[in-house]
C-alpha cells in the first residue's frame, strides 16, 4: 500500500465523524459533504506525517471549514427574514439508512438544528464541538480566535439557548407516529376538535420559504393560529407522504410527484409542540427523495 493509499484508507475510516460534526455545524448534508472535500483537500496538500492525531486534526479543520461557511452564508442570509430551517434528512417512515443513524445520533432532530441556527457561528462551533464531540476549550480556542475562557463562555450562552428550547422529543417512536397520522387526518377532514386535541397550546410553526418564497416564511405560536395556517393549506394534505424527518415522524407533500414542502414534528408529552416546514424550492431540490420509492 502506498503512502497516498493509506491516507485515503485513514481519511474514509474519518468520514462519518466528519460528516457528522459538518452536518451539526451546517444543517446541510450537501454542504457538509463540501466541508469534508475540503478537508481532503488541505489534508492532501499537508506534510501528513507530522500530524500526531489525524482524527483531531480533522475535526478541527472540518470545523474551521464550517465556521468559514456559516459566517459566509450569515452575510448571504441578511435578505431573508424570518425562521430559518435546517434541509433536514428523509428515510422511509419505517426505517431509517445507517449512514443517517450515524448522522443524527445525540438526537439531533430538525427542532434542535433549528435553535442551533439562533446561535451566532462562533456559538455553534464551540457548542457543537465542545458539547456534542468532547473538544476541549483549548483546542477550540484557536478556531475561533479567542482564548480558551471565551470559548467556554461560547458554549455557555449556546447551552442556555438550547436547554431553553424544547427540543427533546418523546422516545417511543410509535406513539410520535399515532400522534402525527392524527395531524394528518384532522388537516384533511378540516376537523378542528381534531387538530386541537394533538396541537400543544403553546405550540410553534415555522415556515421558511427561502428567498424564492420570502411571501410563506413566517413563525407561528399558539393552537389556534397553527390551526389558521394548517386550514390554508388543507388542499395539499392528500399530496403528504409519510416519512422520517430527521428520525422523527415527518410528511413530504409531493404534488405531481415534485416537492413542494417538508414538514418536520416535534412530538413531546403527547402532543406536537413544533413544526417546522421547509418549502425553500432551492433547498427542496437538494434534498434526496429516491428512498421513497422504495
Amino acid at each position: 500500500m502506498t503512502g497516498s493509499d493509506w491516507l485515503a484508507e485513514q481519511f474514509e475510516e474519518q468520514r462519518p465523524h466528519m460528516r457528522a460534526v459538518a452536518y451539526r455545524m451546517l444543517g446541510s448534508l450537501a454542504e457538509a459533504d463540501d466541508a469534508v472535500q475540503e478537508a481532503w483537500l488541505r489534508l492532501s496538500r499537508s506534510d501528513a506525517g507530522a500530524i500526531e492525531n489525524l482524527g483531531g486534526w480533522l475535526t478541527t479543520v472540518v470545523g474551521r471549514v464550517s465556521l468559514d461557511m456559516l459566517r459566509s452564508r450569515k452575510s448571504r442570509r441578511e435578505e431573508q427574514m424570518g425562521p430559518h430551517v435546517p434541509e433536514p434528512l428523509i428515510d422511509t417512515a419505517d426505517g431509517s439508512n445507517p449512514e443517517h443513524e450515524a448522522l443524527l445520533a445525540d438526537s439531533v432532530g430538525l427542532a434542535l438544528l433549528v435553535v442551533l441556527e439562533t446561535l451566532n457561528p462562533a456559538e455553534r462551533l464551540a457548542f457543537v464541538l465542545h458539547d456534542m464531540f468532547g473538544i476541549s476549550f483549548d483546542e477550540i480556542a484557536p478556531i475561533v480566535g479567542r482564548s480558551p475562557t471565551a470559548a467556554r463562555q461560547l458554549a455557555s450562552r449556546a447551552r442556555r439557548r438550547v436547554q431553553g428550547a424544547p427540543t427533546t422529543p418523546d422516545a417511543d417512536l410509535a406513539r410520535q407516529r399515532e400522534v402525527v397520522a392524527a395531524f394528518e387526518a384532522a388537516a384533511r377532514e378540516g376537523d378542528f376538535e381534531g387538530l386541537l386535541h394533538v396541537l400543544d397550546p403553546d405550540v410553534v410553526l415555522r415556515v421558511d420559504g427561502g428567498l424564492l418564497r420570502s411571501d410563506e416564511t413566517k413563525e407561528v405560536h399558539g393552537a389556534e393560529a397553527v390551526i389558521a395556517q394548517a386550514m390554508r393549506f388543507q388542499g395539499l394534505a392528500p399530496y403528504g407522504r409519510p416519512a422520517l424527518v430527521n428520525g422523527a415522524p415527518g410528511v413530504v407533500v409531493m404534488p405531481e410527484g415534485r416537492p413542494f414542502a417538508v414538514l418536520g414534528f416535534t412530538v413531546a408529552a403527547g402532543r406536537i409542540v413544533e413544526i417546522d416546514i421547509l418549502v425553500d424550492p432551492e433547498r427542496l431540490d437538494r434534498l434526496d427523495y429516491t428512498v421513497l420509492d422504495n
